[in-house]
């Protein structure tokens, strides 16, 4: 059975930082991208940034995390990412997920999905 488990949220306040990490089990996935997705109370889930393990683990981020956030990913299952400088709009449940194929940053194109860890950002 297929597994990605979220860890690591929590309540932060504003300017703080939190690393959230991502374990995945169950099959190979080593020819599988990981993503982070979010999602705040009445909105959509978005794309917050995503890393390769095929060609040099290239990574993507949102305009909005960029220089904020840092994904990496030691291990073909496990992936990590470190969150500075929180702002209260950062609030949401966050997701990691791993896609075989198709574009980084559409969750449509992610076929494993984990549970999600809430963060909060208070002011």
């Amino acid at each position: 059975q297929v597994q990605l488990v979220e860890s690591g949220g929590g309540l932060v306040q504003v300017g703080g930082s939190l690393r959230l990490s991502c374990a995945a089990s169950g099959r190979t996935f080593s020819s599988y991208g990981m993503g982070w997705f979010r999602q705040a109370p009445g909105k959509e889930r978005e794309f917050v940034c995503a890393i390769s393990w095929r060609g040099g683990r290239s990574t993507y981020y949102a305009d909005s995390v960029k220089g904020r956030f840092t994904i990496s990913r030691p291990n073909a299952k496990n992936m990590d990412l470190q969150m500075n400088s929180l702002k209260p709009e950062d609030t949401a449940v966050y997701y990691c997920a791993a896609s075989r194929e198709g574009t980084y940053y559409d969750p449509d194109a992610y076929e494993y999905w984990g549970q999600g860890t809430q963060v909060t950002v208070s002011s």
